[in-house]
């Protein structure tokens, strides 16, 4: 079993910074992650870090060149950098975390294949 919590969301204007933490603890893992899911929208994928290679990352196209995620292994956290933020990137922010490689880089921003989930942070971007 793993646990996440995640913390650091709050409200910010259009241009501004956030920086969310994802605490992590229990059993080994081969990959994080951050999901967003904005009102009446589906969840969607942000960003994915490997626990080990290098920690290899991957972006959404729509934070890319923003966001930039992050692992403190030392302290078991995990972290989203995010940049220039926009009233689009208005959503509750989950860190995610599963057991599973793959060497196709799409595969990493499918839900189901994440097996342990935060409850979550909201980060709301004003106009």
């Amino acid at each position: 079993q793993v646990q996440l919590v995640e913390s650091g969301g709050g409200l910010v204007q259009a241009g501004a910074s956030l920086r969310l933490s994802c605490a992590t603890s229990g059993r080994a893992v081969s990959t994080y992650g951050w999901f967003r899911q904005a009102p009446g929208k589906d969840r969607e994928f942000v960003a994915q870090i490997a626990v080990s290679g290098g920690g290899r990352t991957f972006y959404s196209d729509s934070v890319k060149d923003r966001f930039a995620i992050s692992r403190d292994g030392a302290k078991n956290t995990v972290h989203l950098q995010m940049n220039n933020l926009k009233p689009e990137d208005t959503a509750v922010y989950y860190c995610v975390a599963g057991t599973f490689y793959s060497s196709v880089r799409t595969y990493y921003t499918r839900e189901d294949v994440y097996n342990s989930w935060g409850q979550g942070t909201q980060v709301t971007v004003s106009s």
